[in-house]
């Protein structure tokens, strides 16, 4: 073996270490960026306390009783949550077209209001595992002549601003041919629309299943729900996509109560039944 291939394998050899040295470095620091940067559920627990956006007038699942207190069966969920994590929770009213924008500003923690998992919300939001699938009903007034979907033509369709409700109809292109002026007229807040229903001037409501039950339990003389509907969805807690360690806790959390029936009781005291998915 002559001198200058000892050479050359010697200096091989120290190349490939130092190319090996700083992959692993690499690696190792990537982990260690990765595991600094979620500190989620650690940043919750220093600030004793994590604030849930909700919209305010979305009975049952939050909304404020006659003394003005926030209350609901999301309310409830959160609070129990919150009490086995050892935190407290504020609930902060939001504009629910802006959920996003709030949730990413920091200016809240999580989304936990009746919020529907869509394939366009996955983009922006991380989603805990779904702890409700509720339909995407249809309330019309009781003397109504709507039976059905295919009864639209003409006629003057409304859901919430940003809701999935209004994903869903403003993306069926039959539907959207029929209904008058090619459009879903939208509301900031359901009880403006039911309001407006009751008085004639639009015809038809897209609304979350549980909630629109509650609305005609309080009025049932006023409306109906058809049989038709725009399909189920699924409820979950909205996250911030980096969460990922709070977001697991409170999965974490979640299960524990839907097995010793905690989350049972909360459904049955605000639907009168379970509904909670397994």
């Amino acid at each position: 073996m002559n001198k200058k291939y000892i050479i050359f394998i010697i200096l091989l050899s120290i190349i490939s270490l130092l190319i090996f040295g700083c992959s692993s470095q690499k690696a190792t620091q990537g982990s260690s960026t990765q595991n600094q940067q979620d500190q989620s559920l650690e940043k919750i627990k220093e600030k004793g306390k994590f604030i849930v956006g909700l919209d305010d007038t979305f009975p049952p699942m939050g909304f404020r009783d006659k003394n003005g207190e926030i209350v609901g069966f999301d309310i409830d969920l959160a609070k129990e949550v919150a009490k086995r994590m050892g935190v407290e929770v504020e609930f902060k009213p939001i504009d629910w077209a802006g959920k996003v924008l709030s949730l990413n500003s920091g200016d809240i923690d999580v989304i936990w209001n009746g919020l529907t998992v869509t394939p366009e919300r996955k983009k922006q939001i991380l989603f805990s595992k779904s702890y409700i699938i509720s339909d995407q009903s249809i309330i019309v007034a009781a003397d109504s002549d709507i039976n059905t979907k295919s009864d639209f033509k003409g006629k003057i369709i409304a859901a919430q601003a940003g809701s999935s409700s209004y994903d869903l109809v403003t993306a069926d292109q039959e539907i959207m041919a029929m209904i008058k002026g090619g459009q879903v007229k939208q509301y900031s807040k359901y009880t403006e629309a039911l309001m407006d229903l009751s008085a004639g001037r639009i015809d038809a409501v897209i609304i979350d299943e549980a909630v629109g039950r509650y609305y005609m339990s309080q009025k049932p003389e006023e409306y109906k729900m058809l049989k038709d509907n725009f399909g189920s969805q699924e409820y979950s807690i909205g996250f911030r996509m980096q969460d990922q360690a709070f977001k697991n806790e409170i999965d974490k959390i979640l299960a524990e109560m839907i097995e010793d029936g905690t989350a049972a009781k909360i459904s049955e005291k605000w639907f009168g039944k379970d509904i909670i998915a397994k």
